[in-house]
């Protein structure tokens, strides 16, 4: 082993919160200003399934990325050290880490055993980020009670909130919780943000929570995950503007129709064009997106597409299909794949406060 691989100890900066919070734009943007101070970045992303539309739009966005799929990073937790080593190549001064959004009790199954076991990392303090839309529907008792469950738990073991999208609600402040208040899109907070969470050494005591795993085991279950991955060749060439809104149009109006509440649905396209990416976090949302909306016609599209929704997978796979049933021009490489979590059965887990 060479001196470099001996001295190399980054920080890894796990990031929490439901669907939806902003998990991943916040890590980009933070990434994005470490890289101006000459700081190195890369991200680790998660999921319960395969074909991340995350890790695509890291990936256009310039940032290293590795994935753990197929189970949430405290199930899988010896495959995210394995991918925090692999990207050693580029010399990461600081990893962050997104959990699956649906997951809970991190501290005592991920930053426990990283802080136990791996001194060659720097742990910093577990951020728990908040949608504030989400948390003040939790607040008014509305949520769904799976929903209700996992959120407060997160909450709970945080070891630092933050409330997302301040460009957006400004004045919203979830009463229950001391927060610091973010925006990745303007980036305000961001820095004192970073400077709070990789000051000094890394965090001395896990929280642990008191949790019933198969309460737990019952939320996640309640929810209904589909990934799909397709390549897209139209009858003429299209924009991506032109594939991604009549698609999230359709899925919005027919999930709303079946009776399914979207939890999070995210779409890309990636064009020799350019890259187009949309995301809803309720029925009837005004979408966001990033990109390249004004982006030419192209003749091949690959898309990729996440939805996490309240409801029975097998009728969700079908209204996916039923939309896919609307392109003009040739489907290639589908794949689609829609399931139930199952129940969490962590690798390792810190059992009590040290």
């Amino acid at each position: 082993m060479n001196s470099e691989a001996v001295t190399w100890r980054p920080w890894i900066a796990v990031v929490g919160g439901f669907l939806g919070a902003g998990k991943t734009s916040l890590i980009l943007s933070a990434s994005q200003l470490l890289e101006k101070q000459g700081v190195r970045t890369a991200v680790v992303l998660n999921d319960q399934g395969r074909e991340l539309v995350d890790t695509s739009y890291v990936e256009v966005c310039g940032v290293n990325a590795r994935e753990v799929t197929g189970g949430c990073f405290c199930c899988r937790f010896s495959q995210l050290v394995t991918a925090i080593d692999d990207l050693r190549e580029f010399a990461p001064e600081v990893i962050f880490a997104e959990p699956v959004g649906s997951c809970t009790d991190i501290a005592a199954t991920v930053l426990g055993p990283l802080r136990e076991e791996f001194d060659r990392y720097k742990v910093a303090p577990f951020t728990v980020l908040v949608d504030p839309a989400r948390m003040a529907i939790l607040e008014s008792g509305d949520t769904d009670p799976n929903v209700a469950f996992l959120m407060r738990k997160q909450l709970q073991e945080a070891e630092l909130v933050c409330v997302s999208k301040l460009d957006i609600y400004p004045d919203s402040i979830p009463a229950s919780v001391r927060a610091r208040r973010l925006s990745a899109k303007t980036g305000q907070g961001i820095q004192a943000w970073l400077d709070e969470v990789l000051a000094g050494g890394s965090g001395t005591e896990t929280k642990t929570l008191d949790i019933d795993y198969e309460q737990y085991a019952h939320a996640e279950a309640a929810l209904a995950w589909l990934n799909l991955s397709v390549t897209y060749d139209p009858i003429s060439p299209i924009s991506p503007a032109a594939v991604v809104g009549p698609l999230l149009d359709g899925l919005d109006a027919s999930l709303t129709e079946a009776e399914i509440p979207i939890v999070h649905l995210k779409l890309i396209d990636r064009s020799l064009s350019g890259w187009l990416k949309a995301a809803l976090c309720a029925n009837g949302d005004e979408p966001t997106v990033e990109g390249a909306l004004d982006a030419s016609p192209a003749g091949r599209h690959e898309l990729l597409l996440n939805l996490r929704a309240i409801g029975d997978p097998e009728l969700v796979r079908k209204i996916v299909n039923e939309q896919l049933k609307d392109f003009r021009g040739v489907l290639n490489n589908l794949q689609l794949d829609s399931f139930s979590p199952a129940a969490p059965v962590p690798e390792r887990r810190i059992t009590a406060n040290r």
